[in-house]
């Protein structure tokens, strides 16, 4: 079984032992039954909220809205938007440095820390360029939070690894020099993929450098940013050769002084039960049945 099957019927088993009636994703209620009729069934506590469905809203895929053709993304047991939503819309009206401690963002349990109000938020803009023709749309951000004035952008990925070849990068984000400067290695990366990526199968390193350029060119972001990249890990071939172009990543931004982090859903979910069950037993529960 490869790691999207596997993914996906691992999601079906949570949604039966939830009792969850499972449908087509494509109208009128075909193709694979692997969608809930209401997006309330597929998040934690049944309910977005404000500030998470505005952000969705402004993000550019139907990640909440049903089409004409197709039902909203987030309704999809395994939709990506979902995963992130569940484990981080539950910090948006708390202290974050638990979640940030679980993440391994931050190597100390502090408390009560300086938590900006609404300091987690979905589907964030960092734009690379101004030059709308040649870059009409800016990357987004599954993730990000900020906190005591340190900026932690997190790129999230649950079935996407294991389903399709990764695209290379456009040769448009090679034509300006300004992008790269500071991070040759980056760059030198950069060429190999660009336009075709034919180096790594199940990491997805164009959007991460795309990020990476957004964040490292955005004015505000002057006093530095941590990207983490959380990946749902699967077991056998699929999970260990993704594994292996992570670290491959990793190594490379080291070498430009890119504080790059990577850790995968199932680390974070055990770090949150060992070190903060208590006080947050049904959130715990919750992501611990679903996604352990």
């Amino acid at each position: 079984m490869n790691g999207e099957k596997y993914i996906k019927a691992k999601q079906r088993i949570w949604a039966k032992s939830e009792g969850h009636k499972l449908t087509g994703g494509t109208k009128p209620k075909k193709g694979e039954k692997n969608y809930v009729d209401d997006i309330a069934l597929n998040i934690f506590n049944q309910k977005l909220s404000s500030e998470t469905l505005q952000d969705f809203k402004k993000g550019d895929g139907n990640e909440t809205k049903d089409t004409n053709t197709r039902l909203a993304k987030m309704k999809a047991l395994h939709s990506s938007s979902a995963l992130p939503v569940n484990v981080f819309q539950y910090w948006q009206e708390k202290d974050v440095s638990p979640i940030l401690f679980a993440c391994k963002l931050i190597n100390r349990r502090p408390f009560n820390s300086n938590t900006l109000p609404n300091a987690v938020r979905f589907e964030q803009k960092f734009e690379i360029s101004k030059d709308k023709k040649l870059f009409p749309k800016t990357p987004n951000l599954d993730v990000v939070i900020e906190n005591d004035g340190k900026v932690f952008a997190i790129e999230s990925k649950f079935t996407e690894p294991y389903k399709k070849k990764q695209k290379g990068l456009s040769e448009r984000y090679m034509s300006d020099k300004s992008f790269w400067k500071g991070i040759p290695h980056l760059e030198e990366l950069a060429n190999t993929i660009s336009p075709d990526n034919v180096k790594f199968k199940y990491l997805d390193v164009a959007q991460l450098v795309k990020h990476i350029l957004g964040l490292k060119n955005t004015p505000k972001r002057k006093s530095g940013f941590t990207l983490l990249y959380l990946w749902y890990d699967v077991i056998g071939k699929d999970g260990a050769a993704h594994r292996k172009e992570i670290q491959q990543f990793a190594e490379i931004a080291k070498k430009d002084n890119i504080i790059f982090r990577h850790i995968s859903y199932q680390e974070v979910i055990v770090n949150l039960s060992n070190n903060f069950y208590e006080g947050n037993v049904a959130y715990v529960d919750y992501l611990t049945n679903r996604y352990l």
